[in-house]
């Protein structure tokens, strides 16, 4: 009997799901990008590691709680033991089956008469199993938005619709996940809000539309215009696509951590950032480095004993970064996220960020300026250094 649990158990092991992926590595020692093959095994959260280049193994199975299945995807960034690894490629075509036959990208552009609605669309999203992989607040020019509405040109609406989308900012999401482009248009409703209010109430249009143009949002309708709309906003090539909406006056810089992205807090975290009075003038996504996250927490290093803990949360995934308009926005905004330590926040503020929303002292939801004359240097170029793959205003 043992020997026939012993043959049943490894052939549970051997036949178990694998999934591999060519993924890289930037080593600033060295300044070389490294490239390695990630295997993770979902039947117990375990991780290993192939260096490429010597053929050998790097990092042996080890059981690694910080990564999960969701976290799989083509062009995110994982972090292996302090390590931010790209996923480039799948490692086999049963990883890529597995994994990527329904995985879709879609633009999801929220218009300007919604984009003070961002947290409760955001919510939306998440809770529809979508992943934003990319987001900015832009405002675009009368040129940009015609050129992104080329395909309407001579249509009766065309220049109502223009001259709507450059009338404020709006906000650009890359959304991903399975069969995207068909979940996000199935959240807004048909284009109509009055059609939509009879025939799906709880869309967005139903819920916040107004008419034909003021219609909450856009969404790819194919794979050809996803790709292309979402370049428009986020190019691969040179160039960061239209600029964001930073106003670096009377300002100060809040970052949502990884963790609250990863546990879908931030369309809650801007939600409560907007109910207690203040204005978000500027938002964008970006992913930070081990090196760039020790310098940008420099100050902290000796003081706090939480400082590489703070370093490895804040480059462990992508975070999102906020400009806070408003008088003496440094100080106010300051004392709404509350202490540090949520634990104590909870008791003392309750209703501050990080007491609604902190895990720990170092997954506490959100990082804020600490001192009123860093305001505009976190959010401004100063900051831009630090940014691994995009600036975040620049």
């Amino acid at each position: 009997i043992e020997s026939l649990i012993s043959k049943l158990y490894l052939f549970i092991y051997f036949q178990e799901d694998r999934f591999a992926f060519l993924t890289e590595w930037y080593d600033p020692t060295s300044a070389l990008l490294r490239r390695y093959q990630l295997f993770y095994y979902p039947r117990d959260g375990s991780v290993e590691m192939f260096d490429v280049k010597n053929q050998r193994i790097f990092l042996r199975r080890t059981r690694y709680d910080d990564i999960h299945q969701e976290d799989l995807f083509i062009g995110n960034r994982v972090n292996v033991f302090s390590r931010q690894l790209h996923l480039i490629d799948y490692g086999d075509q049963y990883t890529a089956n597995k994994l990527g036959s329904k995985k879709e990208r879609t633009l999801a552009l929220i218009k300007p008469d919604v984009v003070t609605k961002i947290g409760d669309i955001l919510e939306l999203i998440y809770s529809s199993n979508l992943i934003v992989t990319k987001a900015k607040m832009t405002k675009l020019t009368w040129s940009q938005a015609a050129d992104f509405y080329a395909e309407h040109q001579g249509k009766p609406f065309f220049n109502n619709l223009v001259q709507f989308m450059s009338s404020g900012p709006v906000v650009a999401m890359e959304l991903m996940g399975d069969e995207a482009m068909s979940i996000w248009r199935g959240l807004l409703g048909t284009s109509d809000p009055a059609v939509a209010r009879r025939e799906a109430p709880q869309s967005v249009r139903a819920q916040f539309g107004t008419d034909g143009i003021k219609n909450v949002g856009h969404g790819s309708d194919s794979p050809a215009a996803a790709a292309r709309e979402t370049e428009f906003f986020f190019p691969s090539t040179i160039g960061h696509g239209p600029s964001n909406t930073a106003v670096f006056t009377d300002c100060t810089c809040c970052i949502i951590k990884p963790h609250a992205i990863s546990e879908g807090l931030a369309g809650k975290i801007l939600n409560s950032i907007s109910a207690a009075g203040f204005e978000i003038s500027a938002l964008q996504m970006f992913n930070m480095d081990r090196v760039n996250a020790e310098e940008f927490y420099e100050v902290y290093n000796g003081i706090v004993t939480e400082y590489p803990n703070m370093v490895t949360e804040l480059c462990s995934g992508p975070c999102m970064a906020l400009e806070i308009h408003g008088t003496d926005a440094p100080k106010t905004f300051r004392e709404f996220c509350g202490p540090a330590d949520p634990e104590i926040a909870r008791h003392l503020r309750p209703t501050t960020l990080r007491a609604l929303y902190g895990k720990d002292k170092v997954k506490n939801a959100v990082h804020c300026t600490d001192l009123p004359e860093d305001g505009v240097l976190e959010v401004g170029g100063t900051w831009t250094p630090y940014i691994a793959t995009t600036p975040i205003m620049c």
